[in-house]
């Protein structure tokens, strides 16, 4: 099993949401976060005052998957995510040790999968 995070900006939720589905992705966890990487956030102009924004607001997604389609999803995120601009975002991809479904009691992959 592997964990995928990845952070992508707000207007591409919707695209990566459909993406991840239609690539296999049970489900996945949604987390409204701020920060930066090589951008070092932006300068805007407020009321004629210009003002320094260092921590960009971005979106963190979590998904277990099964092994087998882990690398379908991590494309499907790329491919939905990918605007060409700096600020585009990152994946990361861990291993997932153990998984645990509250209600049923299922463990492993029989917990992340439908």
């Amino acid at each position: 099993m592997k964990l995928i995070i990845a952070v992508i900006k707000p207007s591409k939720l919707d695209a990566v949401l459909d993406a991840v589905t239609e690539a296999g992705a049970s489900g996945l966890t949604v987390t409204e976060v701020r920060g930066y990487g090589r951008q070092r956030g932006k300068t805007e102009v407020y009321r004629g005052a210009e003002y320094e924004v260092k921590l960009l607001p971005k979106v963190k997604l979590e998904i277990a998957v099964p092994t087998d389609i882990c690398e379908g999803v991590v494309e499907a995120i790329k491919a939905a995510a990918n605007s060409g601009k700096i600020g585009d975002g990152k994946v990361f991809v861990l291993d997932l040790e153990k998984a645990v479904r509250i209600r049923t009691g299922e463990t492993d992959e029989g917990a992340i999968t439908g």
